[in-house]
């Protein structure tokens, strides 16, 4: 049950995505036309060549989309690991802190 939920979740965000991706590719394929023919002699772009500038500069100024993704995870499980050191005596902190090698006082 889970793994469909999980697969229809996926499919409804994959299908918002290219939506997005197909407004935006509307205004950049305006702006471009409207500015840089005039001002640097550059070339008209067509719709589709709007959607590849759009992407192209999604992964040179923001990279991957899975970065946003691995960022959450790893912000998640930083909380997490917070809420267990904050729950845990000072003796238990000692022996995590001794078993990974830590310093105890984060010095």
């Amino acid at each position: 049950m889970r793994s469909k939920r999980v697969s229809t979740t996926i499919a409804i965000n994959l299908f918002y995505f290219l939506i997005l991706l197909a407004v935006l590719s509307v205004p950049v394929m305006l702006l471009w036309n409207a500015l840089l023919p005039e001002l640097f002699n550059g070339p008209m772009l067509s719709y589709w060549h709007a959607l590849g500038v759009l992407l192209l500069f999604q992964l040179l100024l923001r990279g991957t989309p899975l970065y946003g993704i691995r960022a959450r995870r790893n912000a998640r499980q930083r909380r997490c690991m917070r809420r267990r050191l904050a729950a845990m005596t000072t003796e238990e902190r000692a022996a995590v802190n001794d078993e990974l090698g830590a310093p105890i006082n984060g010095t």
